[in-house]
């Protein structure tokens, strides 16, 4: 069973352009804000990940814009981990939350980064291997 995590959100008015639907950037801001909880079901979010000796910098974002989203529709944004042993790959979608109808959809490919030698990990690093232990 794949590791997915979902958060309820309501687009705000301050997420809006001055076309009245969301900007195209703060989907980027939702793409996180899925991702953080899917790590959080880990416990490897941010914190956990600086303790543990790598940062996970984004290397490749991609968007695919469906439809609009618009002020108080009410969406699901959903990440799922699609790779993990050389890099995080994370797939999104932002559904709406009435119709189920898939309004977004992309994903974010991530690379461990030993943060004492600045390196990049061609491998991901033991310690995701046992934050992912009861999920593959």
């Amino acid at each position: 069973m794949p590791l997915t995590a979902r958060v309820d959100w309501i687009v705000p008015f301050y997420d809006l352009d001055p076309l009245e639907i969301c900007w195209h950037g703060n989907y980027v801001r939702y793409f996180e804000l899925a991702r953080e909880a899917l790590l959080h079901r880990i416990d490897y979010a941010y914190p956990q990940m600086r303790a543990s000796g790598y940062a996970w910098p984004v290397i490749e974002l991609h968007i695919r814009y469906a439809q609009p989203l618009i002020y108080q529709q009410r969406i699901h944004l959903d990440a799922r981990l699609v790779e993990w042993e050389n890099r995080l790959k994370i797939a999104y979608e932002i559904l709406d939350a009435t119709t189920q109808k898939r309004l977004t959809r992309g994903h974010t490919v991530q690379v461990a980064v030993d943060m004492q030698t600045r390196e990049m990990c061609f491998a991901s690093p033991n310690v995701l291997r046992e934050k992912l232990e009861g999920y593959l």
